[in-house]
C-alpha cells in the first residue's frame, strides 16, 4: 500500500496536502494518513505551528481558513515524517532543496518515487541543476516533476484548475501521481518531458516580475501582452539550448503559456515587483517580500540571478535581452522603466542557435 508524505508545508505545500488527502482516503491502494513535514515556528500566540495545525486541522500562518482534512498528520521531524513513506512530494522553496535532500540521505525507502512541485534551479560549478535532478541524485529515487496555472489560494477555494505531471519513462509512476493528485476541480495530465514541464515553472517566474514591472509603472494591457510573449520566446529558447530534448508541446500544456498568463495576472512574483516598480525601486526585494508575503519567498528575483550566472558563463547574454533587464533591474543595476528599453532585434539571434 502507497504512503505519501509531503516535504514542505507553506501555502502551495499546505493546498497540496489538502488535494493528496481527499484522494488517500477514498483510494483503496493508498494509506489513509499523510504526513507533512513542517519547519517548526512559534506563532504569535505562543503555540507551536506543527500543534495548530494538528489541533484545528489548518495552518493558520500559510492557508488560514481552509481544512487540510483529518487525516494529514503535520511533523516538525524531517526523518520521522519520510519513514515508511513511498511516494514524497517535494514542496519547499528551491533554496532550501539541496539541505533538506542532505538530511534524507539513507532516511528513505530505497523503493520511493518523488515529485517536485518547486520552481527554480540549483547553479554550480559544473552549470545548472533542475531541482528534480538534485533530488533524484542525492537520493537515488526517481523524480517527477507537477507544474501548471496553479495560484494556491484559488485551489484551496476549489476554484477549478489544472496542472502537468513531467516524468521521465516511468510512465506508471506518473500515473500513480495524477490518480493522487486530480480531483473534480483539479484536473491533472502528463506528459514525458521532465526538462519542459520544470522548465516553464522555474522560467514564467522572471517573466511575471518583468509583468509586475509594467504594472507598477501602468504601461497598460498592449505592454504587458507583449512582454508575456517576449518572455515566452526567451523560455522556449533557453529551455531548448539547455535540454534539446524539450518538446514544443509542453509549452501548450498547463505548465506552459496557462502558468504563464496566470502568474503574470496574479501571484506573488508580479504582486512584489509592482511595488517595486511603484517605489522607483528605493524598497529593496528583501525589504518588499518580508512586508507583503508574511514568510512566503519570492522566487523570480532569485531563479533571474540564478539564469544569468547561466547566461553570463555560455556568452548568452545579448540572445535574452528580457531576462537581463529584469536581473538589472531587480539587482538595481536599472530602473523600473528599463523594462521596455531593450531591443527586441536580440531576438533574432535566438532563432540562429535552435
Amino acid at each position: 500500500m502507497n504512503k505519501v508524505t509531503i516535504v514542505g508545508s507553506g501555502n502551495w505545500g499546505s493546498v497540496a496536502a489538502k488535494l493528496i488527502a481527499s484522494n488517500a482516503i477514498k483510494l483503496s491502494n493508498f494509506h489513509d494518513e499523510v504526513r507533512m513535514w513542517v519547519f517548526e515556528e512559534t506563532l504569535p500566540s505562543g503555540e507551536k505551528l506543527t500543534d495548530v495545525i494538528n489541533k484545528t486541522n489548518e495552518n493558520v500562518k500559510y492557508l488560514p481558513g481552509v481544512k487540510l482534512g483529518k487525516n494529514v498528520v503535520a511533523d516538525p521531524n524531517l526523518e520521522r515524517a519520510v519513514k515508511d513513506a513511498n511516494m514524497l512530494v517535494f514542496v519547499s522553496p528551491h533554496q532550501f532543496m539541496e539541505g533538506i535532500c542532505k538530511r534524507l540521505v539513507g532516511k528513505i525507502r530505497t523503493d520511493a518515487e518523488g515529485i517536485s512541485l518547486v520552481k527554480g534551479m540549483e547553479v554550480k560549478k559544473e552549470g545548472p541543476c533542475l531541482i528534480s535532478t538534485l533530488i533524484s541524485n542525492q537520493l537515488r529515487i526517481n523524480c517527477s516533476v507537477l507544474m501548471g496555472a496553479n495560484i494556491a489560494n484559488e485551489i484551496a477555494m476549489e476554484n477549478f484548475s489544472e496542472a502537468t505531471v513531467g516524468y521521465r519513462q516511468n510512465k506508471e509512476a506518473a500515473e500513480k501521481w495524477v490518480q493522487l493528485f486530480n480531483t473534480p476541480y483539479f484536473n491533472v495530465t502528463s506528459v514525458e518531458d521532465v526538462e519542459g514541464v520544470e522548465m516553464c515553472g522555474t522560467l514564467k517566474n522572471i517573466v511575471a516580475v518583468a509583468a509586475g514591472f509594467i504594472d507598477g509603472l501602468e504601461m497598460g494591457n498592449n505592454t504587458k501582452a507583449a512582454i508575456m510573449r517576449i518572455g515566452l520566446k526567451e523560455m522556449i529558447a533557453f529551455s531548448k539550448l539547455l535540454f534539446p530534448s524539450v518538446k514544443d508541446s509542453t509549452f501548450f500544456e498547463s505548465c506552459g503559456i496557462a502558468d504563464l498568463i496566470t502568474t503574470c495576472m496574479g501571484g506573488r512574483n508580479r504582486k512584489v515587483a509592482e511595488a517595486y516598480a511603484k517605489n522607483r525601486g528605493k524598497r529593496s526585494f528583501d525589504e518588499l517580500e518580508a512586508e507583503m508575503l508574511k514568510g512566503q519567498k519570492l522566487q523570480g528575483v532569485l531563479t533571474v540571478k540564478e539564469v544569468y550566472e547561466v547566461l553570463t558563463a555560455r556568452g548568452w547574454v545579448e540572445m535574452f535581452p528580457l531576462i537581463t533587464a529584469v536581473y538589472k533591474i531587480s539587482s538595481g543595476l536599472l530602473p523600473p522603466s528599463a523594462i521596455v528599453e531593450f531591443s527586441s532585434n536580440s531576438h533574432n539571434r535566438i532563432q540562429s542557435r535552435l
